[in-house]
């Protein structure tokens, strides 16, 4: 357990990877040499194995390991963590048919080892099977290494908050936030089972090694909790701080409330940076309650930060330093590029203006040459009940406007409303309908762009193969994806590249989208473009971590929301709203209204609303001094890995040359 230095703080040992790669590498690496050595000696390897989007790229480098390496999974016994109370086995939301797609079709893990809690018994039935799984744990020796991943709810397995440390296999009702969170996956909070079976806090803890898997900023905070809180039944994912071999792989957004990570001069002595010194003066700002401006010696001593003003000889140097680096940052309309060649790239048909709309509108009023692209269809976001809706528009209207033989049309439409009909809830459409649900957001996302002023010809939809599976699990980016990616930018040339950096999309679609963009940057042949990245879906850039604000007016908020509204098929109450209960357009306007706020809360100037960018310059955040005072436009150098240096580089670098306050 660590007990000094930066990591002080952790009740549990952890390991911060670069990304899902490396992690995915890490773990089923030490889970191969278990395998090993586990064979070596005769032995069977017991594994504990947990389910979600987390373990994916681990079970998939296991995989590769099987094909290409001959790991042999002959000697493995497994057992799942859980599965949902009811559940059929074959249901596409079942973590019996989960184990098959992601890993037990694809390695040689004996049948009669593999152990998942079976979610399809009668009521009766399900105490003894309980008590069954607890004790074909024992007789397999006890489990070596145990993978988990961790809810919201600070769950493991899915043992809830309140769950107790003596507490075994057994079935419970879910918490009210794993239900909205898993509302996505079964298109609808009303269709997610009320209880599970789960393995209990002993039962995992008497695993002889213990794995806890998390990435993604949306997991940060309960992450922190976790690793640095109390021990207590309210987050039963703080228990592992009583496990002696217990282990929490992050990438770098989960590690982000982390104190050695958000506040580390409260845990160590810091090599400060410019990024460090901002970062330390915006929180002792917000902490003391004072603008930059007016913030004194005796604040950064009282606050663990007197080797920071040291360094300044006082406050007033620093204070000014730092409110010039943030207020540089901030670019208008009149500071923007030009009669450019952009291209946006939006994962989803609303990303764009939910995430840049204010900037759009100000980069098609400065005369720039925009394409914005549209990576997947987002057909699985669209409710049945709207196809309904289209299907009767299209029977109301075949009297006004000739749709063919109307008898004909009848038979087609009465075709499609039955296959709606014989649909469960989550199972994925009728070909048809896949392609109809298409229809309705590439006409949604043509209505946003013109209500930002764009012309529907700005529009590409590129209908990326990856997403083309018609559930919410979706294939690995190939060489497929990448091409037409390619082939759009070798047509359009751009100078400036836009892309989602909002990794904490619940299902993973906006990473692969980044993922796919980065590998074609790799290939471009025309000279490399700036990479401008955005969130605003499911988070925002901060102002520390973000490059480039841009201030937005009322009006233009406005637009935004107009913009955002055209995108009816998402409004109101969307398939996949993931944990932020509110409208999109609602996080729109707090989000982009609370960068202005604080802003000002620190001593700047009081904008109305702010969007956020990071820019970077081969994949690293762009340094002030690297910005020449001439047009933004031109300053464009190559940004080509972003997705693999990413998460690093968004919180290292400092800001572009400042401009004035004012013309937003």
């Amino acid at each position: 357990m660590p007990g000094t230095g930066l990591a002080r703080r952790e009740r549990i040992a952890v390991r911060i990877m670069p990304d899902h790669d490396s992690l995915a590498a890490e773990v089923a690496g030490r889970i191969a040499v278990l395998i090993r050595e586990r064979s070596s000696e005769g032995r069977h390897a017991v594994l504990g194995l947990a389910t979600g989007s987390t373990p994916v790229g681990v079970y998939r480098e296991l995989i590769r390991l099987h094909r290409e390496e001959g790991l042999d999974f002959s000697n493995v016994v497994a057992f799942n963590l859980d599965e949902y109370f009811p559940m059929r086995p074959g249901s596409v939301h079942s973590y019996h048919r989960y184990m098959r797609e992601h890993l037990f079709d694809f390695v040689n893990i004996p049948p009669g080892n593999r152990h998942i809690p079976r979610g399809d018994l009668a009521e009766a039935e399900v105490e003894d099977h309980c008590l069954d799984f607890e004790r074909r744990i024992r007789e397999a020796g006890g489990i070596d290494l145990q993978i988990l991943g961790i809810g919201r709810s600070g769950h493991i397995g899915f043992n809830e908050p309140g769950s107790r440390r003596e507490s075994r296999t057994r079935c419970l009702y879910l918490d009210a936030v794993t239900r909205a969170d898993a509302a996505g996956d079964f298109f609808g909070e009303e269709n997610v089972p009320s209880r599970a079976i789960t393995m209990g806090v002993e039962t995992i803890l008497e695993a002889r090694e213990v794995i806890l898997l998390a990435t993604g900023e949306h997991k940060a905070e309960i992450v922190r909790r976790a690793v640095e809180g109390e021990v207590h039944a309210d987050v039963a994912a703080t228990f592992l701080q009583q496990h002696p071999h217990a282990t929490v792989y992050l990438d770098p957004p989960a590690a982000g409330e982390l104190t050695r990570i958000r506040t580390p001069w409260l845990v160590s002595d810091v090599e400060w940076t410019p990024r460090r010194e901002v970062e330390a003066v915006v929180w002792l700002s917000r902490r003391s309650g004072k603008p930059i401006l007016h913030l004194s010696t005796d604040d950064y001593r009282e606050h663990h930060l007197g080797s920071l003003v040291s360094r300044h000889g006082s406050a007033e140097p620093l204070n000014g330093e730092v409110f010039n680096a943030l207020i540089s940052k901030i670019r208008g309309k009149s500071r923007l590029p030009r009669g450019q060649r952009m291209l946006v790239f939006s994962p989803h048909p609303d990303d764009d203006v939910i995430s840049m709309g204010g900037l759009l509108r100000k980069l098609a009023e400065n005369g720039n040459r925009l394409t914005v692209a549209y990576m997947t269809s987002g057909n699985i976001a669209v409710f049945d009940h709207e196809i309904r809706r289209y299907l009767d528009f299209m029977r109301r209207t075949a009297d006004i406007i000739e749709l063919g033989d109307r008898e004909t049309l009848g038979d087609v439409l009465h075709r499609v409303e039955r296959e709606l009909a014989l649909k469960e809830p989550g199972e994925g459409d009728p070909v048809v309908v896949q392609h109809l649900k298409r229809v309705i957001r590439e006409s949604e996302a043509v209505a946003g762009l013109q209500a930002l002023g764009l012309s529907s010809d700005c529009a590409r939809f590129l209908n990326l193969p990856f997403y083309q599976t018609g559930t919410v699990r979706k294939n690995p980016i190939t060489q497929a994806d990448v091409a037409i990616v390619a082939a759009l930018l070798e047509e359009v040339r751009p100078s400036m590249v836009f892309a989602a950096g909002d990794l904490s999309d619940p299902h993973g679609t906006h990473r692969m989208c980044l993922e796919a963009v980065e590998r074609a940057l790799e290939r471009y042949t025309g000279e490399a473009p700036w990479l401008w990245l955005y969130r605003g879906a499911w988070q925002e850039w901060t102002v520390n971590e973000a490059t480039v604000l841009v201030p937005l007016s009322e009006g233009e908020l406005r637009a935004k929301v107009q913009a955002i509204f055209r995108h009816e098929s998402q409004k109101d109450s969307a398939p996949f709203p993931g944990p932020d209960a509110r409208e999109f357009w609602q996080r729109v306007v707090d989000r982009n209204r609370g960068t202005a706020d604080f802003l000002r809360s620190v001593g700047l100037p009081a904008y109305r609303a702010m969007e956020a960018y990071l820019t970077l310059r081969r994949g690293h955040r762009v340094e002030a001094h690297e910005i020449p005072t001439a047009s933004l436009a031109e300053d464009m150098v190559p940004a080509a890995r972003a997705k693999r240096q990413l998460l690093a580089a968004a919180r290292g670098g400092a800001v572009p040359e400042s401009e004035p306050a004012g013309n937003p």
